[in-house]
C-alpha cells in the first residue's frame, strides 16, 4: 500500500518535491485560498507552525480554486498575499484541485485515508488534515474549525 511519503508534490516553480522530505515530522496540511471567507485561518496556521516547528511539525499549504474560484490567478499573488497579509512563512505549494477526477493524487491521498462527516471528498477551503511521525493520517479537521482547536490532537502526536 502506497504511504503519503511515496507522492510527491509541486512547488510554486513547478518543480517536484517528494513527500518523502517530511518524514518523520508530524504535517498539517491544508487547501488554502486567498479570497475565502476561513482566509484568517492563516494567522493561526502560522501561530501553530512557530509554536511546533522546534518540535517538528510543519504546515503545509495548498491553493486551489476549486470553491467559487477563490484563489488568484497567479502563484506569485497568492505568496505575496498570504506573506504580506498573514505573515506565512510556512511552505506553500502550487495550486493543486482538491476534489474531482482532476484531485491532486496526494488530496486523492488524504481523503481516501480520512473520509468527512458527510463526503469522502474536500468539502471546502481550509480542510486540514493532520499526519503523524509515521505517516498515517490521524485527524482531519472541516474548514470552519479553527486552527486552535487542533492544538490537543496536535499535542499528542508531536512528542
Amino acid at each position: 500500500m502506497a504511504t503519503i511519503y511515496d507522492l510527491f508534490v509541486e512547488k510554486p516553480d513547478g518543480t517536484k518535491q517528494s513527500m518523502q522530505e517530511y518524514e518523520g515530522s508530524v504535517i498539517v496540511i491544508v487547501n488554502t485560498a486567498s479570497k475565502c471567507g476561513f482566509t484568517d485561518q492563516f494567522k493561526e496556521l502560522q501561530q501553530i507552525y512557530d509554536d511546533y516547528r522546534e518540535q517538528g511539525l510543519i504546515v503545509l499549504g495548498f491553493p486551489s480554486d476549486n470553491f467559487n474560484n477563490q484563489e488568484f490567478d497567479s502563484m506569485d499573488e497568492t505568496l505575496a498575499f498570504c506573506e504580506r497579509n498573514y505573515g506565512v512563512t510556512f511552505p506553500m505549494f502550487k495550486k493543486v484541485d482538491v476534489k474531482g477526477d482532476q484531485a491532486s493524487p496526494l488530496f486523492s491521498f488524504l481523503t481516501s485515508q480520512k473520509r468527512g462527516l458527510l463526503t469522502e471528498g474536500v468539502k471546502w477551503n481550509f480542510t486540514k488534515f493532520l499526519i503523524n511521525r509515521k505517516g498515517d493520517v490521524v485527524e482531519r479537521f472541516a474548514p470552519q474549525t479553527s486552527p486552535e482547536k487542533m492544538r490537543s490532537s496536535i499535542d499528542k502526536i508531536v512528542q
